[in-house]
């Protein structure tokens, strides 16, 4: 099965060590830890794309350049039939999980991401495997935090990390890594056993 890995953000200079471009992130650091080729952009799909082998499997990685909320055209680009969905992973921000926390889920709704909507739309299924990258500050019982307000979740979302925070989420970029080389080697099980459990 042709396996597909996008990792979603916005892909312009000044949104680069934002919150909202933490599946982004993943993705650009597990072509470099496994040396893939370098990112070309790809008119059809409007991404930039990298192709190679991880392990025995060969993968497409896939950062949209489009806006987040346009993000499904990308990747309908690559998955043409619910069929093939089962061999996508998609990384993205999530406000529900604290920093710090990661989470594999397949078939969920999305939570209201703007950016996992519009990939549900584009490719008519929601049954494909997301990898969620918490970024919110940790509130009571180290769950995340609610903001509460449009205009709050947007400046939380596109705000750049604080420097503590940074180092939160460098750590768990390594994790979140690992976790989408384990779905590409392993599959979802063994991935999500690995990313879910603290």
């Amino acid at each position: 099965m042709a396996l597909v890995i996008v990792g979603l953000g916005n892909p312009l200079k000044e949104y680069e060590k934002t919150r909202h471009n933490a599946g982004r992130n993943v993705v650009e650091l597990l072509a470099k830890q496994e040396g893939l080729d370098e990112f070309v952009f790809n008119k059809t799909s409007n991404a930039l794309v990298s192709k190679g082998a991880i392990g025995k499997e060969n993968v497409t990685l896939v950062l949209p350049e489009t806006m987040m909320n346009n993000s499904g055209r990308a990747v309908s680009a690559f998955v043409k039939s619910s069929k093939a969905a089962k061999g996508l992973l998609v990384i993205h921000d999530d406000l529900d999980l604290p920093l710090g926390t990661i989470k594999i889920v397949f078939g969920r709704g999305s939570g209201g991401h703007k950016g996992v909507e519009s990939i549900m739309r584009a490719i008519k299924t929601k049954d494909f495997a997301r990898l969620r990258v918490g970024i919110s500050a940790i509130g009571k019982k180290n769950q995340a935090k609610k903001v509460i307000g449009e205009e709050r979740v947007i400046k939380l979302v596109i705000g750049k990390w604080k420097p503590s925070e940074e180092v939160a989420f460098k750590k768990v970029l390594k994790k979140a890594v690992e976790s989408a080389r384990l779905f590409i080697v392993e599959g979802i099980e063994f991935a999500t056993q690995f990313a879910n459990t603290k």
